[in-house]
């Protein structure tokens, strides 16, 4: 299996499973990974518990840290790898700031990220794993971290639907939406073949949706 991108990024909602796929891509082909350091925040706790309070300082450490990363990209790539495989799309960054900020914070920190996102790569191919909140709400506890625990239906809803609506409004990349509510792609290999072999595909700019059947089959 050839992949044609070199840089490919898998996105999702909280509890998604995004990490997980990612890394079970790198670990079939030889990718290299850009993995969101999301427990390095250290204000991610204390925003779960005060929202209102921490959202600026927790959207401006995860913008800086993103940056940082990201930037490496364009300066240190691994040679030895064939492409890039991250668990994040930097624009997430707006899309989450905007349901946590308030206007005005927002209005500021929009003026940051503009400054310097325009200097980051950009994917050439973004695969969403859409799910429903219920399902995400299960995956989260599962996981059992413990201050993504007060973490609501409403919140992933209205997380999700942020990111269709920015996916729609921009088209100058290709978004895969794939329909993984009755999927489990770590504990079925037929699951993670399906959605693997997406990224086979030649797809043009915008939002491609993609369900399967029961027999895995487009």
């Amino acid at each position: 299996m050839k992949i044609p991108y070199n840089y490919i990024v898998i996105e999702g909602c909280i509890g998604a499973g995004k990490t997980t796929f990612a890394k079970m891509i790198a670990e079939e082909f030889n990718a290299e990974m850009v993995l969101e350091q999301f427990a390095d925040n250290p204000f991610l706790p204390k925003f779960y518990e005060d929202p209102v309070h921490y959202a600026l300082p927790v959207e401006m450490h995860f913008l800086m840290e993103r940056y940082q990363q990201l930037s490496r990209l364009l300066t240190a790539r691994d040679m030895f790898k064939d492409f890039v495989v991250g668990d994040y799309f930097i624009d997430k960054c707006i899309i989450f700031s905007k349901n946590n900020l308030l206007p005005d914070e927002f209005k500021l920190y929009s003026t940051v990220f503009d400054t310097i996102s325009s200097f980051l790569p950009k994917p050439d191919l973004i695969v969403y794993l859409y799910n429903e909140p219920e399902i995400l709400l299960k995956h989260i506890a599962q996981r059992g971290r413990s201050y993504e625990q007060n973490i609501t239906a409403e919140y992933l809803s209205n997380i999700q639907e942020s990111y269709l609506n920015y996916f729609k409004r921009n088209t100058n990349i290709p978004v895969v939406l794939v329909q993984t509510s009755s999927m489990d792609f770590v504990k079925s290999h037929n699951d993670y073949l399906a959605i693997r072999e997406l990224l086979e595909q030649p797809f043009g700019n915008g939002l491609h949706r993609v369900s399967f059947n029961q027999e895995r089959g487009l």
